[in-house]
């Protein structure tokens, strides 16, 4: 096949939309922004703490992290290319393990024992407990799984500047479950004096939103296809210097929001990516009001 031949064939083929039949695993992840509405109205009248160590708060901020988790992978699901049936074990291998997640957070808490690490459940708590761990443990597999794969797309793949951003996001969430990991070792969320594993944990996550936005602004923008990507590696490696800066921190037992060298270092390299968002948009304003200005010309 000629080389025109081959790039004819690329920029025929149909653009891979975002959350393309991907229906059950959106509706998965709004059932937990639905479990959160539903526990911040009862902590609303009844407060967060149920004796003997339950604490709604904490179902309440992990469904919603863990929905927003499931959305962002339902969006990104499509751009692997699998095939259906591979597809379909990892879909459902989130689903799964997401609901088992739900329910566990939620139902412990409520009836005043730690999902995770409980010292006043039964023998049935600690054995649910334990099988949460395996259950993260099966997360944090497949967030490697999806790592070497979305690395291992070629260059030419569709929507180039989205697997950028990916690629950069899914080394975040690696950080992120090793902090995860972190915390069963420990048993708790807090190390040294004031260091707060779940602080990395949390942010790591993120990045399937924090680095993916930019990109996907970016694909709207009429600019050189270089400039988009010198953009978007700017801003992956400031997040991902930004990342180790944290873990460090935390290692150290101090919390990142001390007023000292590496958390303001950290929020430099914040502020870079946040820079970057911010040229992203302005482009696309701009190119969208060229074409605006464009349009009334030709009229």
């Amino acid at each position: 096949m000629s080389k025109l031949a081959k790039v004819s064939r690329i920029e025929n083929e149909p653009t891979v939309r975002l959350f393309e039949g991907e229906r059950a695993l959106v509706m998965t992840g709004i059932y937990g922004f639905i479990l959160s509405a539903g526990i911040a109205i009862y902590m609303f009248f009844r407060g967060s703490i149920i004796l003997p160590e339950g604490n709604v708060k904490d179902a309440f901020s992990f469904n919603a992290a863990i929905g927003i988790y499931i959305l962002s992978i339902a969006a990104i699901l499509p751009l692997t290319r699998l095939n259906a049936s591979r597809r379909k074990a990892v879909r459902w291998l989130f689903i799964l393990t997401s609901l088992y997640c739900y329910i566990i957070e939620t139902v412990q808490n409520f009836r005043g024992i730690s999902p995770r690490f409980s010292r006043e459940g039964t023998v049935v708590d600690m054995a649910a407990g334990i099988l949460f761990g395996v259950v993260s443990l099966v997360l944090v597999i497949l967030a490697v799984v999806l790592t070497v794969h979305f690395f291992r797309l070629k260059k030419s793949s569709q929507r180039p500047l989205l697997i950028t951003g990916i690629r950069y996001a899914f080394i975040s969430v690696l950080a992120a479950n090793i902090a995860g990991l972190w915390m069963i070792l420990l048993q708790d969320r807090l190390t040294g004096g004031t260091g707060n594993v779940i602080v990395l944990h949390g942010i790591g996550f993120h990045a399937l939103q924090t680095l993916i936005l930019p990109a996907w602004i970016l694909e709207k923008s009429r600019i050189k296809e270089s400039f988009k990507q010198r953009l978007i590696h700017v801003g992956g490696i400031a997040w991902l210097l930004m990342i180790v800066i944290i873990g460090i921190q935390t290692a150290l037992g101090h919390s990142v929001f001390e007023l000292t060298a590496l958390p303001v270092i950290a929020c430099l390299l914040f502020l870079i990516w946040i820079g970057t968002v911010v040229v992203a948009v302005m482009l696309l304003i701009k190119n969208r009001k060229e074409l605006t200005v464009t349009t009334e010309v030709l009229e």
